[in-house]
């Protein structure tokens, strides 16, 4: 398979999060195209089911939007940091739980049309209450569901998240 070659690119953006270079490339069909890209370090999701099959699921206000969404616990990586540790922490800081097993069960790209952003997918089982230590910008609830009240909550449209929808498809739970 032939991959595009890059012909410039140029910081136009640098936050806390993640970069945003203009880039022109020619694409593998010869078209030069040019296109604003966000440089993402990567993130994760986790799927923390109990042993009786239930999942904790977050309420948590995304002001990007200005709404609550119903979202499984994820986070970003930090510079150089393996994806299972960033999981294991971000399942303790959002859920307040830890778990005694966490298995990757894939990655997603949730939008390759602009981002590098690759989101890797766990599962963590044999959970522990510990407590949650959620961030000053972290507005979240926790709930725990049954598969059925997920399913309802999917069908009624409200679980909209993507990294969310994907990751329970991946982890075979709807």
């Amino acid at each position: 398979m032939r991959m595009s070659r890059l012909l410039s690119s140029k910081k136009v953006f640098n936050g806390r999060l993640f970069t945003v270079y203009r880039q022109k490339r020619r694409l593998p069909n010869g078209f030069i195209k040019t296109s604003e890209i966000i440089k993402h370090p990567g993130a994760v999701v986790v799927v923390p089911v109990f042993q009786n099959g239930t999942i904790v699921l977050l309420r948590q206000y995304r002001a990007a939007i200005d709404i609550y969404l119903y979202e499984l616990c994820a986070g970003t990586l930090k510079a150089h940091e393996d994806s299972a540790v960033c999981a294991k922490r971000e399942l303790k800081e959002e859920t307040g739980y830890q778990a005694r097993s966490m298995r990757k069960i894939g990655e997603i790209y949730p939008a390759p049309g602009y981002t590098t952003e690759k989101i890797h997918v766990y599962v963590a089982r044999g959970l522990l209450k510990v407590g949650a230590s959620v961030e000053d910008d972290e507005v979240i609830e926790t709930k725990i569901l049954s598969r059925m009240q997920i399913r309802k909550l999917l069908k009624s449209h409200a679980i909209v998240d993507a990294k969310t929808i994907a990751a329970l498809v991946l982890g075979g739970i709807i």
